[in-house]
Order: structure tokens, then sequence, then C-alpha cells
């Protein structure tokens, strides 16, 4: 196992990127220096990922990176927001070349995916953790709020729900799946795929997005309260992936899809008068997206299967 200093981990690991727009001094000195786009406002966002906790510790650490810089764009494709440029502050129990090697081609090769630059960050000492945070631009009127749900606002969901919690149970080996369906799980817990010019196409049509990360009935209950209404969401419609459905009972792929998180797709509202609008939307930008309910009078956040409601197991990941 080789070890290295700290200043030379990051100049080994960590410089020499590709610089973005707006990034007038990145990574070397006490600040970064950058400019915000002219009539755009900036969009931050932060996120940290404990290892044993929201990934496994001993996983490759190329998809331990992979994950964490996705998962944390994903909060600037809820809100609408063209991705720009990411701080690091990485924990780690020793600098090992080996593991830096993997995980700063894991985070580079996302980066370049979503062309925007490590402008700084922290190493430190301890177990394993990463804290990403990540700028992105957006103008004042595409911006999409929890707030802005009205009553009579159709409720959608990118993709499939569902996937994410199932993606773990076979990580923490609780069920066996063959090779195809494990690849399959696999890219949708390391690897999922982040909407971010889908985003910006539905923010033409939707002032109110929100990504599922805690589960989608947590998520959409938080834009229930944001915005002062009720949902009443369909089990039938919820859309689930075919290896879902092979792999579990109907109950439990319903409640991993309500509850189970780790999805990063997009719940969004739009208006009746804007649907015809969406459904171009959908054919020019190939956006797979399903309506699974609407926005009610009232406080809370249900799910109705033949009419009655449908309390899952868990209400979606708690932090505390």
């Amino acid at each position: 196992m080789t070890t290295i200093g700290e200043f030379e981990l990051i100049e080994q690991f960590f410089g020499g990127q590709f610089a973005s727009y707006g990034v007038n001094l990145g990574i070397g000195d006490d600040c970064a220096l950058l400019t915000v786009p002219p009539e755009k406002q900036l969009a931050v966002s932060i996120d940290t990922l404990i290892g044993g906790s929201h990934f496994p510790r001993n996983a490759d650490p190329e998809l331990i990176a992979e994950r964490a810089l996705r998962v944390s764009i994903s909060d600037l494709a809820a809100m609408g927001a063209d991705p720009m440029w990411i701080t690091l502050a990485l924990t780690i129990p020793s600098a090992e070349s080996s593991w830096l090697s993997g995980f700063s081609r894991g985070l580079f090769r996302a980066a370049e995916e979503f062309n925007v630059s490590l402008v700084g960050g922290d190493t430190t000492r301890g177990p394993l953790a990463i804290t990403l945070q990540v700028h992105g631009s957006v103008s004042p009127d595409k911006s999409m709020l929890r707030s802005n749900a009205r009553v009579g606002d159709l409720v959608f969901v990118t993709g499939t729900v569902g996937d994410g919690a199932a993606a773990l149970a076979v990580i923490k080996k609780e069920l066996e799946v063959g090779k195809s369906a494990f690849s399959y799980f696999m890219g949708r817990y390391y690897t999922p795929k982040i909407l971010v010019r889908q985003a910006q196409a539905l923010a033409t049509v939707s002032r109110c997005a929100i990504d599922v990360s805690d589960g989608l009935l947590a998520d959409l209950g938080h834009i229930c309260k944001a915005s002062g209404v009720g949902a009443v969401i369909e089990a039938e419609r919820l859309p689930l992936s075919d290896p879902l459905r092979k792999l579990c009972d109907p109950d439990t792929a319903l409640n991993w899809a309500l509850a189970g998180g780790d999805d990063y797709q997009l719940c969004f509202t739009v208006p009746p008068a804007k649907i015809a609008r969406l459904e171009e939307i959908q054919e020019q930008h190939q956006i797979e997206f399903t309506a699974i309910g609407e926005i009610v009078r009232g406080d809370e956040c249900v799910c109705l299967s033949g009419g009655r409601v449908v309390v899952p197991e868990k209400t979606g990941y708690k932090h505390f």
C-alpha cells in the first residue's frame, strides 16, 4: 500500500482538470474566483455521503465517486439549473494511492459528463466521508421550486421508481439475482442517470420539482408542505421497471417505489393548461415520464390503490 502527503495528493489526483465557464481561479489558492453567467442566479447545494451508510465502504472507489457526484448534481437538475463547478471535502482513513487513483478517475469521468470543474476543497484523515458542494446557474424565471405546486396540477415522475431500494437489497445480499439483473441494479445505484438537460426542458412548463432521493412519498410530501397543498397518487400508475417486477412480489415493489428512495428521478407538477406543451417536450427531448396523480387541497400526501390508502412499511429515508 502506497501513501502520500496531503499536497502531493491534491496535485497528483485532483489538480489539472479542464476549467469550465467562469473559472477565473481554481485549485491552488485560498479561494476559487468564479463568475456567474449574466442574468442568472447561483444555485448551490451540498451533500455528505458516509461510508457504510450511504455506500458500502469496500465498494470500487471509481463507483463511489461516480455515485457521489451524480446524486449531488441531481439537486441542481431538480432546480432546473445548469451545473458549473464543484468543491470536494474528502475524509479518508489513509492516503492510499490506488484508492485515490480510482476515486479521482470516477470523479472526473462524471465531472466531464456534466461539464463541471473541481475548483477547491479539503482533505482530512478520518472515517470515509465525501462532501460535495455543487454550484450551478439558473434563470430566475426557470427555477423549479418546491413551493410552486398548485391545486389542480398533475403530478409526474420520470423513469421508474423502486430500483434504488432494490439495488441496495442486492448489495446487502438480501436478494439474489442473475448476472443481467445484477448489472442493471448496480447501474441504477452507482451511476444513476441524472436528467439535467431534460429538467431544463421541463422547466418551461413546470415550476415545481424535486429529485426522488428519500422516497417518492416523502419527497412529494416536501413539495406539499412547502406549497401548502396535498397530493393523491395512484399505486397502479407508478412506473416500475421489468427487472424490479421480476425480482420481488408486488407489495415489496410498491413499498420500494413509494418509500425506498435512491432513485434520483424527478417528481414534478404541471398545470392542466400546459399538458399539450408537455407532450411536445416529451417527444422532442425523448423524456420518459408518467402521470401518477394530482395536487389537491389539504396537507396530506397519500397513495391510493383501489380507493384505499396505501401505507408503506416505512415513510422514506431519515438521517436521524
